[in-house]
C-alpha cells in the first residue's frame, strides 16, 4: 500500500470583508474578487512555475448568477494561470472553502498531484442567501424529521438556544466580545499579514457634464466590526426569528462578501520550487447532525477531526469556530468545554462578517498566520453547516 504523502500550505492570503449590499464590494464581481486574491496568494511563492499547478478547487455556497458557470475555472483563466490548469466549484454550504482545502491536500496526499490551490468566494450582495430561486423537494414536507432542512438559519439558531439553554444576555455578551477583539486586532495590525488590500472602484454619474466619474481606493480593514457596540444597544434589537426567542441580528453573523486563497504543496515541490511551508495539513472531518439544530454540527466533526489527526483538544493552540450565530458557538464551547480564550481570539463572523462559501478559506488564513504570530503550533477551523453538518480541519505551524 503506498503512503500518504504530506501536503503544505505555501501561501495563504484573503480579502478584506466587506458588508453585503451596502459594503465596500458590492459592486464588485465575485470572480473579478476571486482573481486578485488569487493573483496575490500567487506572488507570495515567486518561484513556483504555474505549469506545476494541478488544479484549483474553490468553495461556493450559492454558485449561480454571477458566481455561477464554475467561477473556478473562470477566476483561473481570468488570474493568468496557464490553460492546463483546471478549476473545479464546489459547495458544502458555510465549510465549502474548508473542504475545497481538504480536497486540495488529499489530491496531493495520495501522490495525485504536487501542487494544488484551494479558495473560497462568496458575494452575498450579488447572490442572496439560497440563490435566487430556491426550489426544496416537497418530500421535506411529508414527516417531521425532514422539515427541519427548509428551516431558516436563525430558527435554528433559536432551537439550538433552546434545547442548550444558552440565553439572551450571553449571546449578547458573546457578540459584544467578538466586536471587542476584532476590534483590538484591528488596531493591533494583527490582520495585516494574512490580508490582501483590494482596490475598488466606485462609479458616479455627472448629471451635467453626462460623464462618469471614478474614483479609486484601496480596501484593508474588514468592514464589519462596530466600535459603537454595547451591551445596551444589543439588548433593544427585536428577536426576528421566533415570538420569545432570543436571536437577533446583533448576536447573528453579518452577511458578507469576500475571498480566501491557499496554495498547497507536497514535499517534493517544496524542494523543487524552493517554497517555504508554512503549515501542514493535518485532518479533516465532517459530520451530519439533526437539520433543525444544525448549529451543533462541530460538537460531531470536531472530535472526529482531532481522531483523524491523533490530536487531543489540549494541543489545539488556536480555534476559529465560526460564528454563525452566538448561540450555536456558546452551545458548541459549552458542550465541548472549549477554552474560550482559545476559541476566535481575534473576533469571529458576528464582528467581522461570514461571506458563507469563502469563509472556511478565510479563516484557515487566520488560523495560519496567526499561528506564526503567536508561536502555536496546532490550530482548527470549524463551523455548522445548514441543513445539518458540521466540519473542522487541523493545521501545524511549520
Amino acid at each position: 500500500m503506498k503512503q500518504l504523502q504530506e501536503a503544505y500550505i505555501v501561501a495563504a492570503t484573503r480579502s478584506p470583508i466587506g458588508k453585503s449590499s451596502r459594503g465596500v464590494f458590492k459592486n464588485m464581481r465575485p470572480d473579478d474578487l476571486l482573481v486578485k486574491v488569487l493573483q496575490s496568494a500567487l506572488k507570495q511563492v515567486p518561484g513556483l512555475d504555474p505549469n506545476a499547478i494541478e488544479d484549483i478547487v474553490c468553495g461556493c455556497a450559492m454558485p449561480e448568477g454571477q458566481q455561477g458557470l464554475n467561477i473556478a475555472r473562470t477566476a483561473a483563466v481570468l488570474a493568468g494561470l496557464p490553460t492546463r490548469v483546471g478549476g473545479v466549484t464546489i459547495n458544502r454550504f458555510c465549510a465549502s472553502g474548508v473542504t475545497a482545502i481538504q480536497m486540495a491536500a488529499d489530491r496531493i496526499r495520495v501522490g495525485e498531484a504536487d501542487v494544488m490551490i484551494a479558495a473560497g468566494v462568496e458575494s452575498m450582495s450579488m447572490v442572496p442567501m439560497g440563490g435566487n430561486a430556491p426550489s426544496y423537494s416537497p418530500l421535506m414536507f411529508e414527516n417531521d424529521e425532514n422539515v427541519g432542512i427548509a428551516y431558516g438559519m436563525g430558527l435554528t439558531a433559536e432551537k439550538v438556544a433552546t434545547q442548550w439553554k444558552v440565553g439572551r444576555e450571553a449571546q449578547d455578551a458573546f457578540a459584544l466580545q467578538s466586536h471587542q477583539r476584532a476590534l483590538a486586532a484591528q488596531a493591533a495590525g494583527y490582520f495585516t499579514a494574512e490580508t490582501t488590500p483590494i482596490e475598488v472602484t466606485d462609479r458616479s454619474p455627472n448629471l451635467a457634464s453626462g460623464e462618469v466619474i471614478e474614483k479609486k481606493r484601496v480596501v484593508r480593514l474588514d468592514e464589519g466590526a462596530r466600535a459603537d457596540t454595547s451591551l445596551e444597544g444589543l439588548a433593544k434589537l427585536k428577536n426576528p426569528f421566533a415570538a420569545r426567542g432570543t436571536v437577533t441580528a446583533g448576536n447573528s453573523s453579518q452577511t458578507s462578501d469576500g475571498a480566501g486563497a491557499l496554495i498547497l504543496a507536497s514535499e517534493k515541490a517544496v524542494k523543487q520550487f524552493g517554497l517555504t511551508p508554512l503549515a501542514r495539513f493535518v485532518s479533516f472531518a465532517a459530520k451530519g447532525v439533526p437539520p433543525q439544530y444544525m448549529g451543533i454540527g462541530p460538537i460531531e466533526a470536531i472530535p472526529a477531526a482531532l481522531k483523524n489527526g491523533g490530536l487531543t483538544l489540549e494541543q489545539i493552540d488556536w480555534i476559529e469556530l465560526n460564528e454563525a450565530f452566538a448561540a450555536q458557538s456558546l452551545a458548541v464551547i459549552n458542550t465541548l468545554g472549549l477554552d474560550q480564550a482559545r476559541v476566535n481570539p481575534m473576533g469571529g463572523a458576528i464582528a467581522l462578517g461570514h461571506p458563507l462559501g469563502a469563509t472556511g478559506a478565510i479563516r484557515a488564513a487566520t488560523v495560519i498566520h496567526g499561528l506564526h504570530r503567536t508561536g502555536g503550533k496546532y490550530g482548527m477551523v470549524t463551523m455548522c453547516i445548514g441543513m445539518g453538518q458540521g466540519a473542522a480541519g487541523i493545521f501545524e505551524r511549520v
